[in-house]
């Protein structure tokens, strides 16, 4: 097998590809040591896409996830999001990047308590200078799309745990970003919550985001179009899914 390739520059911006790593790796020094996270790794991720990353847990699952969120600098390679090189922008480019394109979804939902639904919702646009109109407009259409407009004024423990992912998945859209990051989304949810917060995913990829999953419930599976397999830092197998649930 070929070696992954380490370009200086990313490629010229292909409108239907959303983020790229090539030749990405990431290594972690502690002491004297060196732990390779994830080895050199070619991947694309596309627009109206659902990738879903799987594998056991120290598989590097994670470590790519975020690569492709701009948490981490690929040690080697480069991840480019939108044909833009993140290792030429400083801290402050990073962020703003981060802030415009990137939404994340946790597996512990990450609201915070004191906050109704709405407000949770409404924090990540706290750092963009919008009137309070355009605010209230941007939060009402993540509610519309999660389909939560009816308990906007609920606080995180008067709902279920599906319905505070779905607030989770709201405040990660709401200032619409391109890619959509989920961190073992589904994982603390029961059987029914776990079925709609994978339909909300998949429809947001049918509407156009570009959603990547990282979990290792194999029952995801059908809701993807794309599928990777990782253990031990590696990629060592990619196929395409159904995409539909």
């Amino acid at each position: 097998m070929a070696e992954p390739k380490s370009p200086d520059r990313c490629p010229q911006n292909n409108p239907s590809i959303v983020a790229e790593l090539i030749g990405a790796s990431k290594i972690f020094k502690t002491g004297g040591q060196e732990i390779v996270a994830l080895h050199k790794t070619d991947l694309l991720l596309n627009r109206n896409e659902l990738l879903l990353i799987v594998g056991p847990s120290g598989s590097g699952k994670t470590t790519l996830l975020s690569l492709l969120g701009c948490v981490l600098y690929p040690t080697e390679g480069c991840v480019c999001i939108q044909g833009v090189n993140t290792k030429d922008l400083n801290d402050r480019q990073l962020a703003k990047l981060r802030r415009s394109l990137i939404g994340f979804v946790f597996q512990n939902f990450n609201l915070i308590s004191p906050l109704n639904s709405e407000e949770n919702i409404m924090l990540p646009l706290l750092l963009n200078k919008l009137s309070k109109d355009a605010v209230r407009e941007k939060v009402r259409r993540a509610q519309d799309l999660v389909g939560l407009t009816h308990r906007r004024k609920s606080l995180p423990k008067q709902l279920s745990g599906g319905e505070q992912q779905r607030v989770a998945i709201a405040r990660a859209l709401v200032s619409d970003p391109a890619i959509i990051l989920c961190d073992e989304p589904t994982a603390a949810l029961d059987a029914g919550s776990f079925e709609t917060v994978m339909e909300e995913l998949r429809h947001l990829a049918d509407l156009g985001k570009s959603v990547a999953v990282v979990t290792h419930d194999p029952r995801l599976e059908k809701y993807a179009d794309k599928i990777i397999f990782m253990k031990n830092g590696n990629v060592l197998e990619k196929k395409d899914g159904n995409g539909t649930p």
